[in-house]
């Protein structure tokens, strides 16, 4: 039997190809994994913050945490964070990316009583309900009546007029009578209720939000 000699040559090309392949991708991990230490190594140590690695699973989100535990460190701020998030209902859509916000700035708000005038002037169950009706629809104020279980149309005026000076609310330029949330505020909506998710989330602590006699 005679050997096929064309045969063995393709054969052996083959497997030399595919080693030269393995070499590569194996050359490949070697060389990123000694870039990531050496990248560690020439990194300048942290003064104030902790530096916190592999806290997510998502190695994007866990890359973005120690540059943002970097910068704090580097700015000396009490700290820096990055939200985002996209809203779709009712046939519209908000979406936001806020990138290295500074917690200082943040903290201003409650020294120079913003946060009290935006907590007071959405913070009663009627204004919130019709807060939450408008990001589910746009509706008129009859429809924002019978949604929000209110008694009259006045009373719906009522409470929607410290959302419409706030501009929290307007009425739709392309639909008189009817009324939306501000596209550019909804991401400030959600987020507030992500951070009261936040705040009575109970799985590391509990509490009562009861006002106590």
């Amino acid at each position: 039997m005679e050997r096929n000699y064309g045969a063995e040559i393709d054969s052996l090309n083959a497997e030399i190809s595919s080693l030269k392949k393995e070499l590569q991708e194996l050359g490949d991990v070697i060389r990123s994994y000694m870039h990531s230490r050496a990248k560690q190594a020439e990194a300048k140590p942290m003064k104030r913050v902790c530096q916190m690695k592999d806290m997510h699973p998502d190695k994007r989100l866990s890359g973005k945490m120690e540059e943002l535990c970097t910068l704090t460190d580097e700015k000396g701020v009490t700290g820096m964070i990055t939200y985002l998030g996209v809203y779709c209902s009712g046939g519209r859509q908000s979406n936001w990316i806020r990138n290295e916000v500074c917690t200082d700035d943040l903290l201003a708000l409650i020294e120079n009583s913003t946060a009290e005038k935006v907590l007071n002037c959405i913070g009663s169950s009627d204004r919130l309900n019709i807060l939450l009706a408008l990001l589910k629809k746009p509706m008129s104020v009859a429809e924002i009546v019978n949604e929000c279980g209110l008694n009259s149309t006045g009373q719906a005026y009522h409470h929607m007029k410290p959302l419409l000076a706030a501009d929290l609310i307007i009425e739709d330029e392309n639909n008189k009578g009817v009324y939306v949330v501000q596209s550019h505020k909804v991401q400030g909506i959600i987020m507030l209720l992500a951070g009261i998710c936040d705040l009575v989330d109970e799985t590391y602590s509990k509490g009562t939000w009861d006002s106590e006699e």
